[in-house]
């Protein structure tokens, strides 16, 4: 049985290395990794982090000092048995404003977002739209064909698809089992 099926690939293996923390994953409520209680403990501190952020305003989140992803798009990993596709939610960016490089099977995403006018005839109050620059890395499987990648940028989702190549089958040797004299 091959057990690499069961163990889904780390994705974003080398993003959680470069950044030092996990990368929040959508959990669906009937699992539950941590007791009761620490899980929901965690899901009022990310509330309060939420409404801390919201509060804050914008002066203090450009602040580059304070700033620390706050612009981290949405993406979807997915695949089947002929390649795996990404998709990327980045609303209202420019495709002349992202980079897709792969580099020994780490792929990385990145872009800038700007805030493109300024209005001198209303005054805002407020402004919920996040400006800035991303960075996405992903550490791509070894069946991926790394050399073969093609991306689209529509409506605001990238679209990058990734081949998969059949990896040769490993070699088993029996090893003979001697008794000792």
């Amino acid at each position: 049985m091959d057990f690499g099926k069961l163990v889904p690939w780390n994705w974003f293996k080398k993003e959680e290395e470069e950044k030092g923390h996990i990368v929040p994953v959508k959990i669906e409520e009937d699992v539950h990794l941590f007791p009761a209680s620490i899980h929901e403990l965690q899901t009022e501190f990310d509330g309060f982090l939420d409404s801390v952020k919201r509060t804050i305003g914008s002066k203090w989140i450009n602040n580059p000092l304070i700033r620390t992803d706050l612009f981290k798009p949405s993406l979807d990993v997915a695949s089947d048995g002929k390649e795996y596709s990404i998709k990327v939610e980045l609303p209202g960016m420019d495709k002349n404003n992202i980079s897709i490089e792969c580099t020994n099977n780490i792929l990385k995403i990145k872009g800038e977002k700007h805030q493109e006018k300024e209005e001198k005839k209303k005054d805002y109050y407020r402004i919920e739209r996040s400006y800035g620059s991303f960075e996405r890395i992903l550490d791509i499987p070894d069946d991926a064909d790394s050399t073969n990648i093609t991306s689209s940028y529509k409506d605001g989702v990238l679209s990058v698809v990734i081949p998969r190549k059949v990896l040769p089958k490993k070699e088993t040797r029996r090893i003979e089992i001697t008794s000792e004299s």
